[in-house]
């Protein structure tokens, strides 16, 4: 860890960003788990490629060099090494292929029963959230706006331009749909911690869905280039547990509804 410190890199031990991060947040969700796995499986070839293709480099600087054969050797033609580089290559993406389109499947999965829809919809320069699962009515159902907290103006342990006045609460271990779309110019909701990345088009409905496997805040940005104030728009998930999710959201949100 000294080491890493000193050269400048972190490796990402919460769920926001760090200075001089090196590697993904920590996975709160099975999708975002599944891209970190895929990340090291795809590693592993490269550091194998990477190592092999340096060897062969190495060896033929070292073995062909012009002071070792001054008249180097005329090799035309060679039929096994053709049929080797040929085979190798095709075979390495195959088994890339499999556990990525297993991975990309598993994302684009609809739950059929969430436990709670959340419609995320994007503004110029912020955004609002309904919870329409709780009322029958649309015109009563409970929505809230989210603005950045000032970067003069943060609390002590909040960080700077990632914090928002008001949070999403969700309860954790629960599956939750989230209905993502745009009110002026496109935007994006995303939040790498759990491994969501959906655009917000006008006069479009978009749809992902998330299973927080633990509690805690995670936080994203607005990924999607939208105006002047595009890095002003963050976003902030909060898992609670079950038994905490209703309270928390009527003591939260109800009074904020109520004064919108």
């Amino acid at each position: 860890m000294i080491v890493l410190e000193w050269l400048f890199l972190t490796i990402a031990p919460c769920d926001a960003a760090e200075p001089w991060q090196l590697g993904s947040q920590d996975a709160a969700t099975p999708i975002m788990q599944g891209i970190t796995d895929l990340h090291h499986d795809v590693f592993f070839f490269v550091i194998l490629i990477l190592v092999f293709v340096s060897w062969i480099l190495g060896r033929a600087l070292w073995h062909f060099h012009y002071k070792k054969n001054p008249i180097p050797q005329r090799i035309v033609h060679g039929t096994t090494i053709e049929i080797l580089r040929t085979i190798f290559p095709s075979i390495i993406p195959m088994f890339i292929a499999i556990p990525s389109f297993a991975l990309l499947y598993s994302m684009d999965e609809v739950v059929v029963d969430p436990a709670i829809t959340i419609k995320a919809i994007g503004h110029q320069w912020y955004r609002s959230y309904e919870y329409s699962d709780y009322n029958s009515s649309d015109e009563q159902s409970l929505t809230f706006d989210s603005y950045t907290i000032p970067e003069d103006d943060p609390e002590l342990g909040q960080s700077r331009l990632l914090e928002v006045d008001n949070r999403v609460v969700v309860p954790a271990k629960s599956y939750i749909r989230f209905i993502v779309t745009s009110a002026d110019v496109p935007h994006s909701w995303a939040v790498p911690s759990l491994g969501v990345k959906c655009d917000a088009v006008p006069g479009r409905l978009n749809q992902t869905s998330i299973s927080v496997q633990r509690e805690g805040v995670y936080y994203g940005q607005c990924s999607e280039i939208c105006g002047t104030n595009h890095a002003f728009m963050p976003i902030v998930v909060e898992a609670v547990p079950r038994k905490d999710y209703g309270s928390r959201v009527s003591n939260q949100l109800i009074p904020q509804t109520g004064e919108a």
